[in-house]
Order: C-alpha cells, then structure tokens, then sequence
C-alpha cells in the first residue's frame, strides 16, 4: 500500500509543482508527472538531510516534494533553455 500512496502524492505534487512552475517547456504526462513529484520528494528528503531538517530516517512531507519538484522544472527549463 506504501507504493500506490508514493504514486498518489508524487502525482499531486507534481501537478501542483507544474501549476506553479512557469514556462511551456514542461514534461507531459501521467507517468512523467508522478515520476516528476516522486523524484521531488527524493530530492527534498536529500536536501533536507544535508541541511539539518530531516533525520536519517526522515523522510520529506507533501510539501517538501512540492517544494523539490519545484527545483527540478527549475532546473529543467535551465536545461532546456540551453539547449
């Protein structure tokens, strides 16, 4: 059940992370967006664990895989922008 809820949320934080992200060039899709929001979530917890927030067994809340997908379209329309 801990991978459907993971695939729930990574898939609404990375529609609301794509909502708040400005710019076009954005990746598309079901899967791309859950992967998107999942992979926020991981960034977020790695960050958060580097800085002092989370604990080795912490992990990021809904917010913080927000927050981290955000950083990831940030950093993708950089990409993209170069290319």
């Amino acid at each position: 059940m801990g991978i459907i809820w993971a695939i729930i949320i990574g898939f609404l934080a990375g529609l609301i992370a794509k909502w708040i992200t400005p710019g076009d060039n954005k990746p598309q899709g079901f899967i791309l967006t859950t992967v998107l929001g999942i992979v926020g979530s991981v960034v977020a917890t790695w960050l958060g664990q580097q800085i002092g927030w989370y604990g080795p067994g912490d992990g990021a809340n809904f917010i913080g895989a927000i927050v981290g997908a955000v950083v990831i379209l940030l950093a993708w329309g950089q990409l993209a922008r170069r290319m």
